[in-house]
């Protein structure tokens, strides 16, 4: 059997076994797909829960989300509950905590009352920053039923700016981050729900 012979020869069957792993890789994909999308929806539920109670909503409020022309929000959803806004759901990106951004949920009702606020993603110190997760620290859970309107923004910073959120031990630069990104967050949320109001008032005013 010449070269050119066995060439062909090994070059079918290599073509062979990577149409069967494409086969199978294929249809693993597909038998795990709905189980997966099952699982990061549950995953999705379980996180707005934790900001936003049940009892504020009965609609699909992650169907029901918006990206928003700010740089102080990644996308905006919205709780509704007969018909009603009762909360919204916002995801923002705090740029400037100590290893960089700090990806945060936030839940928060209409009139600016936080109603939960969870980190979903961060590059934090072990030991130091990452008492931002809830299952280290119950710091997060400081930010529960605080309200942010334009008499109370001072209190909108940690203690060691004079605000009234406990810093960390040795790291000041990561709570500071996240009690800033609430505060701008609920601030444009405020702004953008107030803007509304007024053109839709305006467009039913004979």
């Amino acid at each position: 059997m010449n070269i050119s012979k066995i060439s062909a020869k090994y070059g079918a069957l290599l073509g062979v076994v990577a149409f069967l792993c494409t086969l199978i890789s294929g249809s693993i994909y597909l038998l795990t797909k709905d189980k997966i999308d099952a699982e990061i929806a549950a995953q999705q539920r379980d996180l707005l829960l934790q900001v936003i109670p049940q009892s504020y909503f009965d609609n699909d409020v992650l169907q029901h989300c918006q990206t928003v022309e700010s740089r102080e929000i990644d996308q905006l959803c919205t709780a509704l509950l007969d018909g009603k806004t009762t909360a919204y759901a916002i995801q923002a990106t705090a740029p400037d905590g100590y290893s960089g951004n700090i990806r945060l949920l936030i839940g928060m009702t209409p009139t600016g009352e936080i109603l939960g606020v969870r980190v979903l993603e961060h590059k934090e110190t072990p030991g130091l920053g990452d008492k931002i997760e809830l299952k280290i620290s119950d710091w997060i859970l400081s930010f529960n039923q605080q309200k942010v309107n334009a008499d109370n923004l001072a209190d909108w910073a940690v203690k060691k700016d004079g605000g009234k959120f406990d810093q960390f031990a040795g790291a000041t630069i990561t709570p500071r981050a996240i009690v800033n990104q609430v505060k701008r967050s609920a601030l444009a949320v405020l702004a953008q729900s107030q803007a509304t109001q007024s053109h839709t008032t305006e467009a039913t005013t004979p």
